[in-house]
């Protein structure tokens, strides 16, 4: 005995289009939230004497296969050196902290995953 379901076609549309949007638009919004909240943190952090340091900071989003990343960092080429823990230095900046970017990211880490919560819940 044979019963015929009506709606199966629409069901699996409605869930492939849902997982899409999921994927597709909702991490990489969530992502880039985040990455918002930490390096506007880690720019308070940042030690400013010429700026360039300060200007040089990029975001980036890459995807490979299923895998989304987000990275922050700094295109000048000294940034590595200042930020080095094992290199001391007097910054001018009251609020300039060696390891920048990394203190920047994991004081707002709650601010983060807020933000990851509110982008990815439906």
């Amino acid at each position: 005995m044979g019963v015929k379901v009506k709606g199966v076609r629409q069901a699996q549309q409605n869930l492939n289009r849902l997982i899409n949007d999921i994927q597709g638009r909702r991490v990489v919004r969530a992502l880039q939230s985040a990455l918002i909240i930490g390096s506007s943190q880690a720019a308070i952090y940042t030690p400013i004497d010429t700026s360039t340091l300060i200007n040089s900071q990029f975001r980036e989003i890459t995807e490979n296969g299923t895998r989304i990343t987000g990275r922050v960092g700094y295109s000048a080429k000294y940034a590595v050196y200042v930020n080095d823990p094992n290199i001391p230095q007097n910054f001018r900046r009251s609020t300039a902290q060696k390891e920048f970017l990394r203190l920047g990211f994991e004081d707002s880490r709650e601010a983060i995953d807020a933000a990851m919560k509110k982008e990815l819940s439906l």
